[in-house]
């Protein structure tokens, strides 16, 4: 993963710079990625597909590898960038200051996710499931796992309902 300069919050802290997809099928369900998060036991975390940026590879290229990794999806085109956050809170990401996440819409038909990586390696990346899910079951759910953005409901409401946006719009933790 590459450490960028902290973009405004900690003092003289890195931020790990991860890129995310925003998969939606044909019926507007979004496919989420379940991750066990290890120095909080028994938090679990319902977030887009995606990961870091390494060395020398540009943002798109991270998507395309990610997505190809996790869930086996090939991205050809260039998705637009809809989403930007950052949360600046140390503890937030193993050994960083905080995170950067940029989300790219990739619409396409459903499908049944399964990457390159083995079943060992997506639990070695604290990957324990994926799963599609519709908007009404983000937005009703009450359970114990949270979701990254925690109101993804919000953002995720208003990208199905009003299209890509003009310039990514910015999310909170």
């Amino acid at each position: 993963m590459r450490r960028l300069p902290d973009s405004g919050g900690a003092q003289g802290g890195d931020a790990v710079h991860s890129v995310r997809a925003v998969i939606l099928d044909e019926n507007d369900r979004m496919l989420l990625c379940r991750f066990a998060i290890p120095d909080r036991a028994g938090t679990m975390v319902w977030a887009a597909p995606g990961g870091g940026i390494e060395q020398n590879e540009t943002p798109l290229a991270a998507l395309r590898r990610e997505l190809w990794e996790e869930v086996g999806l090939p991205v050809r085109t260039d998705p637009p960038h809809v989403w930007h956050q950052e949360v600046v809170a140390p503890g937030h990401a193993v050994g960083y200051d905080g995170v950067v996440n940029d989300y790219f819409l990739v619409r396409t038909a459903r499908f049944n996710p399964r990457g390159t990586l083995s079943d060992d390696e997506l639990a070695a990346e604290n990957i324990s499931g994926l799963e599609w899910w519709h908007l009404q079951e983000v937005a009703g759910y009450d359970g114990p796992d949270l979701f990254s953005p925690r109101d993804l409901a919000t953002p995720l409401t208003a990208l199905i309902i009003s299209g890509v946006p003009d310039r990514p719009v910015l999310l909170g933790l």
